[in-house]
């Protein structure tokens, strides 16, 4: 014999399903802001991970490049590094997971071409923990060994609290950024230069420009250079990290 719902019962169903939808939009929305206060005076908004990987896939050749540079100018909690750094190791892993040895400096070269700044200390704090957690669980490591002591020092470089409009740290100072390089071999290089001279790199070299001639060494000069590094060498450096670096 054939089985009848009331139309009570499925109207019902319906209005739950319905209130349900609308219970977790409001959840989503609320995973968006930590504040009504922090909105209206920070303008603090987090963008959704599928806002994140949609827009990465617009630079989706650049995302999934070891080696390419991202800069989050209002970085939050990390939530567009994150999804970054995710892509990077995914490239290392297609690259060079057969080798243990590439695969932790080709790791750490991901990492040091990933770069935030972030008005608010609790954000900046969120972000490095969520990032050195990302690559601690990709190669294993544990907060002694040598290569997790050099990825904090590298975050604790390239993670800045500051104000990207004014280009000055929330102790006045200017922003300096490290421009990372691997050498191979283990090997790695560190050039600082500042944040004000950084945008204007490309408009120079423009095609048409009146310095289209010249090389950018010859413009952008590093305020900095240090000598070549290894994974060893960053590490030594963790005892100067500040401790809310760590």
């Amino acid at each position: 014999a054939a089985t009848w719902t009331p139309l009570r019962t499925k109207r019902h169903e319906r209005e739950k399903e319905t209130t349900m939808a609308q219970l977790n939009e409001q959840k989503a929305a609320q995973r968006l802001i930590r504040s009504r206060e922090r909105v209206a005076d920070h303008g603090e908004v987090f963008t959704p991970a599928w806002m994140v990987e949609a827009m990465l896939d617009l630079v989706k050749d650049e995302s999934e490049r070891i080696d390419s540079r991202f800069l989050e100018p209002a970085c939050g909690s990390g939530n567009f590094l994150v999804h970054v750094l995710q892509r990077k190791l995914a490239a290392v892993e297609i690259k060079f997971g057969k080798s243990d040895f590439e695969k932790r400096h080709y790791a750490l070269l991901g990492l040091m071409c990933i770069y935030g700044i972030e008005l608010l200390a609790d954000n900046m704090i969120e972000c490095r923990a969520n990032l050195i957690e990302i690559f601690a669980d990709y190669l294993k490591l544990n907060p002694s060994d040598n290569l997790y002591r050099a990825a904090l020092v590298v975050l604790s470089v390239n993670l800045v609290q500051g104000d990207a409009l004014t280009m000055k740290t929330h102790d006045g100072e200017p922003i300096s950024f490290a421009e990372w390089g691997y050498l191979g071999k283990g090997k790695f290089q560190r050039r600082d230069f500042r944040l004000g001279v950084l945008p204007g790199s490309s408009a120079f070299s423009a095609e048409g420009s009146l310095f289209a001639h010249l090389g950018k060494h010859e413009i952008f000069k590093p305020i900095r250079t240090y000598p070549t590094m290894t994974v060893n060498t960053l590490a030594a450096a963790y005892e100067n990290v500040p401790e809310e670096a760590k």
